[in-house]
């Protein structure tokens, strides 16, 4: 029940921050790169194909400032990244600038550095056959990070790698959205009250 009515407030917020904005109620601006997810696959399987096997996804991220702030002022920053598997069906993974230890890993850190020097956290945690998982994304180098998967408060493993292989074109953001509640990521679902928590507020998001 609680979980519904949070639901209903944030989907609230976020349809009139739409409304205001006439578009994206957060994120409004970004960069968008073309990039590939090399998967080595988790050393602690997760029952979950795409975190335990080896393999190879090419997409887009988008990298943005979650209010709109102009530099230097610090906002809360994301990560969002979009690709096909083969059967076709559309994921997205959507992270932002969390802390990384036990107690940090559900609070949205406002950033002032680089958008591609900063750690990004999924901040709340995906249900697989073995038990809830958090993401995260720990940068490697200027165009690269390590995916990283954990219990809620356990150790961080590297799954994968994502690489930004370079912009999509001349301009440096696209109208594209991202939606993690429609375009689960594969062998993943939502803890059944966090789905109810987020699908109000994407919903609100999708109207506008």
């Amino acid at each position: 029940m609680w979980a519904s009515a949070v639901g209903s407030v944030l989907g609230d917020v976020f349809g009139t921050l739409a409304r205001i904005r006439h578009g994206k109620p957060l994120h409004p601006r970004g960069t968008v790169y073309d990039a590939v997810l090399r998967r080595t696959g988790s050393p602690e399987p997760w029952g979950a194909e795409w975190l335990d096997d080896p393999g190879e996804d090419h997409g887009l991220v988008r990298l943005s400032r979650s209010m709109g702030l102009p530099r230097p002022l610090p906002d809360v920053l994301g990560l969002a990244f979009t690709f096909s598997g083969p059967a076709g069906d559309r994921h997205d993974l959507l992270l932002a600038t969390t802390g990384l230890r036990p107690g940090a890993r559900f609070v949205l850190l406002p950033r002032w550095q680089d958008p591609c020097a900063v750690p990004y956290g999924s901040l709340l945690p995906y249900r697989t056959p073995r038990g809830l998982v958090l993401l995260a994304a720990m940068p490697s180098t200027r165009a690269e990070f390590r995916l990283l998967a954990a219990a809620p408060a356990g150790r961080w493993r590297q799954f994968a790698t994502l690489e930004l292989t370079g912009r999509t074109g001349p301009e440096p953001d696209q109208p594209i959205r991202f939606d993690p509640v429609l375009h689960l990521l594969p062998g993943l679902s939502w803890p059944p009250a966090l789905a109810r928590i987020r699908e109000p507020a994407y919903a609100a998001a999708r109207q506008v």
